[in-house]
């Protein structure tokens, strides 16, 4: 049975790798972006994270194109790099209301419908920095901790409602990011992995696939890693 499933930024990277495998399981899958740029077969919806009365609209535009969101999956994110003597508040507070507080207002939301339904799906797409820290990334490690708070407090608040909440954290991962890296850079990266190499946004996907599915219905309030064992530990 296919659900209704919503994926922010999911027009490029891994929110598209993360919705193009939600299609292919057949699901109705609905994508988020400040563009309005979706995969072929999603429906697009323009958003824009930092403001509730946006993020309302765009619920609603699924809503009415789908039906309540059954998956969510809040991958959209920025980055504002910069050591932290350089770091301004502006730089701080895009990343935190951009990859935190909008992952809250989409969860917030989403979480309407799913106690109606009496089941659902909250997946939060974190990073390894939000574990292991990263120089130059005070911001974007701090917003992807706190991730992992609000993923396990809304498990405890939903779960009797059989909503689960759960945290995929990537590690290095080959994007159009990654590529412009220099390759020095790049095989500096490579030698802290275990497994020595660079994951795929397909890679990242498959494990969203598995936590939205029927037998994953007994997992909560977890972080799964994809990051080729760089976390560890962690």
């Amino acid at each position: 049975m296919s659900r209704s499933v919503l994926v922010t930024g999911g027009n490029r990277g891994i929110g598209r790798a993360i919705a193009e495998a939600f299609l292919k399981n057949g699901d109705n899958v609905a994508v988020t972006s400040r563009s309005g740029e979706a995969p072929d077969g999603a429906f697009a919806v323009a958003c824009e994270m930092t403001d509730p009365a946006s993020v309302e609209a765009a619920f609603a535009a699924v809503e009415e194109h789908q039906g309540a969101v059954e998956v969510l999956v809040a991958n959209a994110g920025i980055t504002r790099d910069t050591l932290v003597l350089r770091m301004s508040e502006e730089d701080w507070g895009e990343v935190i209301d951009t990859n935190l507080t909008g992952s809250f207002r989409v969860a917030k939301r989403a979480a309407k419908g799913m106690l109606r339904l009496k089941r659902g799906r909250i997946i939060f797409i974190s990073s390894v920095v939000g574990l292991l820290g990263s120089p130059g990334q005070v911001n974007y490690a701090a917003s992807k901790a706190g991730l992992v708070g609000m993923a396990r407090s809304l498990a405890r608040e939903l779960g009797s409602r059989s909503i689960t909440a759960n945290v995929v954290a990537p590690g290095f991962i080959e994007t159009d990011m990654t590529a412009v890296l220099p390759e020095e850079q790049q095989a500096a990266y490579k030698e802290q992995i275990p497994l020595g190499r660079m994951g795929s946004a397909e890679e990242v996907a498959d494990a969203v696939l598995w936590l939205a599915a029927e037998n994953a219905g007994y997992v909560t309030g977890a972080v799964i890693p994809v990051d080729g064992g760089l976390g560890m530990g962690h």
